[in-house]
C-alpha cells in the first residue's frame, strides 16, 4: 500500500517547526521516519501534514553539561552507538544501542522518536526511565522538562502534548558505573519480549553503593525497580538473594500478555534477565575494583 496524501513542510528553526504543529491539528513530526513511515504506507496513520525537522541542527548533538549528556532529539541512533562520550558518561546507553533495530535503521532512527514513539519494549526508553533521565520539550515558546517515569503512560502513549516536539533527553552521569544488560527476542534486535538493565557502583570491598534497575516490554510502560535497589545497596551481592528480590519485585507487577509472549512467561523471562543484568554489572564492577588495587 501507499501512503495517504499529505502536505510536506521543512521548516527553517525549531520555532517554525512549534508553530506550524500548532496550526494544525493532525500535522506530525517526522525525523528519521522508521515508525512513521510504515505506519502511514500501511495507512495507519493519515497526518495531514508532515513537518521535517532532520535538518535542524539546534535538535542533533551530544554534549556535556554538568553532571549530565545531553542527546539532541534529532541525534541519530547510530551517532550515539560510536559516541566517545556516551560511551565513557552513560555507559548504560552505549550497552544498549547494538539492540536499538537493525543497522539499517539506526542509520535513519533518532533518539527522540524512539523516546516519542513511546513502545514499552524500547531500549533507549528502558535507560532513560531506569537512569532517571530528563526529557525536554518545547510547546510554542515554552520550554518544559519532564521526567522519564512521568513521560510514558502506557504502550505507544506518552505525555507529550500534540502541538510539542520533543528537544533532547538528559541522562545523569554517574562516576566509575558499571552495567548490564539483557533481552530475549524471537531473533536479535527483533522486539523484546522481556529485557532488564542494571547500573552499579561498588567500592574497593565489593559493596555495592548506588544502584539502578529497569525492566522493558514486560509492563505497559518501562519500570524501576527501586524497592530492589534499595534492598541491594550496602550488600555484597549474591546471586540466590538476588533470585529471591527478583521474584519478589515481579510478584507486585501485572506483565503484558499477547500473541509474541504470555504474562507467565515475561514474568519468569524478566526474573532471570534481572539476575543476569545485575550479575553482569557487579562482576565488571568487581573487576575495576580488584584493577583499582
Amino acid at each position: 500500500m501507499k501512503s495517504a496524501a499529505f502536505e510536506y513542510s521543512r521548516p527553517a528553526d525549531l520555532a517554525e517547526a512549534c508553530a506550524l504543529l500548532a496550526q494544525e491539528d493532525d500535522a506530525r513530526l517526522i525525523a528519521g521516519g522508521q515508525t512513521l513511515v510504515p505506519l502511514m504506507a500501511m495507512r495507519l496513520a493519515r497526518p495531514k501534514r508532515l513537518i521535517d525537522i532532520a535538518r535542524l541542527p539546534e535538535l542533533a548533538f551530544v554534549r556535556k553539561e554538568d553532571r549530565q549528556v545531553t542527546i539532541g532529539a534529532t541525534t541519530k541512533q547510530c551517532v550515539v552507538e560510536r559516541d566517545l562520550l556516551v560511551r565513557a558518561d552513560v555507559p548504560l546507553l552505549a550497552k544498549v544501542m547494538p539492540f536499538v533495530g537493525h543497522a539499517a535503521t539506526r542509520a535513519r532512527g533518532t533518539v527522540g522518536g524512539s523516546l516519542a514513539n513511546g513502545d514499552p519494549a524500547a531500549e533507549i526508553a528502558l535507560v532513560a526511565v531506569t537512569l532517571g533521565a530528563a526529557l525536554v520539550y518545547r510547546e510554542g515558546d515554552a520550554t518544559r522538562e519532564i521526567a522519564a517515569s512521568a513521560f510514558f503512560t502506557g504502550p505507544m502513549l506518552t505525555a507529550l502534548p500534540p502541538a510539542a516536539c520533543l528537544t533532547c533527553v538528559r541522562f545523569p552521569v554517574w562516576k566509575d558505573a558499571r552495567v548490564g544488560f539483557h533481552e530475549v527476542n524471537a531473533r536479535r534486535s527483533d522486539f523484546a519480549f522481556a529485557s532488564a538493565a542494571a547500573q552499579i557502583v561498588v567500592d574497593e570491598d565489593g559493596i555495592c553503593r548506588r544502584f539502578a534497575l529497569g525492566i522493558g516490554a514486560v509492563t505497559p510502560v518501562p519500570l524501576r525497580l527501586d524497592r530492589l535497589a534499595e534492598a541491594l545497596i550496602g550488600t555484597r551481592i549474591e546471586e540466590k538473594r538476588l533470585r529471591e528480590l527478583a521474584r519478589a519485585a515481579l510478584a507486585e507487577i501485572e506483565p503484558l500478555s499477547d500473541l509474541h509472549a504470555s504474562a507467565d512467561y515475561r514474568r519468569r523471562a524478566a526474573a532471570t534477565l534481572m539476575v543476569r543484568a545485575i550479575a553482569e554489572a557487579y562482576r565488571s564492577a568487581q573487576g575495576q575494583a580488584s584493577r583499582a588495587h
